[in-house]
């Protein structure tokens, strides 16, 4: 997170915190005053292939989770809908979990002593069920089929630390520049972040991942840790062996890093040590420093953006399109150009909910209700049709005003997403090549703009390998061609 301020890192961890979907209308009905462009050919290559796509996604760390736990049945529900229905709300597939070092939630509150002595180990059911983020984890993988749920810890327990504290940075003891009396306590880190995939295991929850850090550059007054690249490398030569002889289908990722120009030095001395790049299989980065707009250069394996918002204070943002940073809008944008320009995997927002107002969150729980962003119908126009397994090909607009990508999914169906960053509509000819589809297959647009949220259009047919359309001005648009 962003370190321009102590209180503002400090909302995430303390903030306590849109209409439904318009009805399917006829494209040209919407269509502004503001005359269209001359007609161009978007061009969807599927012999052009980029990265799979694992998925979307967002957070209910420091206690949002039971936030919405705690909620009345309805709100709790709708809450729910809003970020996993892929026919009500965003659709999303993953969850990004806190491992928490604060010994009122930590699995491990107290040192055993030394490094080699046996650790009394906490059960979730005995913090809260991992201060609801369990139940949370439990409830999308019954209600929506997501078991995509993976955990960073933002500290080791501070006994392990240099500075005894799980918060205001400190080191990991045994680290290269990091010796402390107590010992060397990186192969006891490891041991505790396996329990804790063990324990998410043993509850039916499997974690995808596991990440020793976030954002490991930065010393805030709650849960956090400083460590450099070289220092990060050297831990996972200890994590990364120790998760795989759990036998846990647990794997490895790193490294939460504060923003994209710190992304490039840690995933630089991953690569340079062979036995940490063998267990790391895939880079984690924000967005605060510096936007996820290119790729890490020599990392072949998966990058995802794991958190990020625009600005956390102001009025809970509802507009699509209100010039701010927190407006669906923008957000379309920045997700175009994690996907594309960096080539990232996956893409997530900071907080799914949060309790009260603010604009760290997907969806804000306030008065008995649970309404959604702006930013939660980007998203939706992304992660409801572009499913985990699709994968990115290639995709050309002959115009800078309309931004295209596209992805064909494991069913067989091409999700084209086109964001129309111009003032008047844009008319365009999507032609069709590599992509397997049939002449007459159905094309359904989707909608949202600051009238309709994922809204349905009249449907078209694929004739002559292509297909025409009409995109309004400032809107984002998925066109969903269905398989053969």
């Amino acid at each position: 997170m962003m370190s321009t301020s102590a209180k503002r890192r400090r909302t995430r961890a303390v903030l306590g915190a849109c209409a439904g979907l318009a009805t399917a209308t006829v494209l040209a009905a919407v269509l502004p005053a503001t005359p269209a462009f001359a007609a161009g050919t978007v061009t969807i290559n599927g012999a052009t292939t980029y990265q799979s796509i694992d998925g979307f996604g967002a957070s209910e760390a420091f206690g949002q989770a039971d936030a919405v736990m705690h909620a009345p049945a309805a709100q709790q529900q709708r809450a729910l809908d809003l970020l996993y229905s892929s026919t009500d709300g965003a659709g999303l597939d993953i969850l990004r979990n806190e491992i928490s070092a604060d010994a009122n939630s930590s699995i491990e509150p107290s040192s055993p002593g030394s490094p080699s002595a046996q650790p009394s180990y906490r059960s979730l059911a005995q913090i809260n069920s991992d201060n609801g983020q369990l139940w949370f984890a439990q409830q999308i993988k019954s209600r929506y089929g997501v078991s995509n749920v993976f955990a960073d810890a933002w500290s080791a327990p501070g006994f392990m630390k240099t500075n005894k504290s799980a918060i205001n940075g400190g080191t990991l003891c045994g680290v290269p520049n990091a010796s402390c009396a107590s010992g060397d306590w990186r192969q006891a880190y490891a041991n505790y972040l396996t329990q804790y995939a063990k324990d998410y295991a043993a509850a039916g929850v499997p974690l995808s991942y596991v990440g020793p850090e976030n954002e490991a550059n930065y010393a805030p007054g709650y849960d956090s840790m400083l460590l450099n690249p070289a220092q990060t490398a050297n831990f996972l030569d200890y994590l990364g062996p120790t998760v795989a002889r759990s036998g846990l289908s647990t794997q490895v990722e790193c490294c939460a890093t504060e923003g994209w120009n710190l992304a490039q030095q840690h995933a630089a001395a991953i690569e340079k040590d062979s036995t940490a790049n063998s267990y790391t299989k895939v880079f984690t980065s924000h967005g605060y420093t510096q936007a996820p707009n290119s790729r890490l250069n020599g990392w072949t394996k998966p990058a995802w953006e794991t958190e990020w918002y625009g600005v956390s204070s102001g009025t809970f943002d509802t507009a699509w399109d209100d010039g701010s940073r927190n407006s669906g809008f923008a957000w379309a944008q920045n997700i175009y150009n994690g996907l594309v320009n960096a080539n990232l995997s996956a893409y997530m927002f900071w907080w799914g909910t949060v309790n009260g107002g603010g604009n760290t969150s997907l969806v804000a729980l306030s008065n008995g209700t649970a309404s959604a962003s702006g930013r939660l119908w980007a998203f939706a126009n992304y992660s409801r049709f572009i499913r985990p397994g699709a994968v990115r090909i290639g995709a050309g607009s002959p115009s800078s005003t309309v931004e295209v990508s596209a992805y064909r999914n494991t069913n067989g169906s091409v999700s084209v997403v086109v964001l129309n960053t111009g003032s008047g509509s844009a008319s365009e000819t999507f032609s069709l090549s590599g992509t397997g589809t049939a002449n007459g297959a159905t094309v359904t647009p989707y909608l949202t703009d600051s009238s309709n949220h994922v809204a349905a259009q009249h449907t078209t047919t694929v004739g002559n390998g292509s297909f025409t359309a009409t995109i309004p001005g400032r809107s984002l648009v998925t066109y969903v061609i269905a398989a053969h």
